[in-house]
């Protein structure tokens, strides 16, 4: 079965002063309104501090989505279609971007497209740091443990023994 890796991240309330974590889980939803994908599973939530570590900013929320393409579509000519669908669903939640790693309302990353790889145009896939992220990985292992990274052929699970869980804790 083709899957679509989705993390999901919040560390600010949203427009309508809705928790982060509350944000997150509309997101989710959001996600599987898609047109063309499907919901597969979602993590549990994590609290996780800020990467990089910023005293000022609170702990994000992150998760993972799995989502299934709908029907035959070729995942391979999709990947551009889907950064800008997920980029329209942060709009809606009220992301702004004033500077690189700015606290947010919403993060919807694409971390894997069923094993593809290529690097431009964007997104680059796989997510280029998503195997050195806790954050990612933690949630991840959640869903799909034994989730293979298409360009090191490591699984999540050993991935996130590597980096380890500091600074991560399931919520709930």
């Amino acid at each position: 079965m083709k899957l679509i890796v989705i993390a999901i991240g919040a560390n600010l309330p949203g427009p309508d002063g809705a928790p982060a974590i509350e944000t997150c889980r509309r997101a989710a939803a959001a996600l599987d309104r898609l047109p063309g994908y499907r919901l597969a599973s979602l993590s549990r939530w994590f609290a996780t501090a800020p990467v990089p570590p910023s005293p000022s900013s609170p702990d994000y929320v992150n998760g993972v989505a799995l989502l299934r393409p709908e029907g035959d579509g070729d995942v391979a000519n999709a990947p551009a279609a889907l950064l800008a669908a997920l980029q329209a669903v942060e709009d809606r939640f009220g992301r702004v971007r004033p500077y690189l790693n700015a606290p947010r309302t919403l993060d919807l990353d694409i971390i894997a497209m069923d094993g593809l790889v290529r690097d431009a145009p964007d997104p680059v896939l796989p997510h280029p740091r998503a195997h050195e992220r806790a954050f990612v990985l933690a949630p991840l292992c959640d869903v799909a443990p034994g989730w293979v990274h298409p360009r090191l052929g490591i699984t999540a699970a050993a991935l996130l023994a590597a980096v380890g869980e500091a600074g991560t804790r399931a919520i709930g």
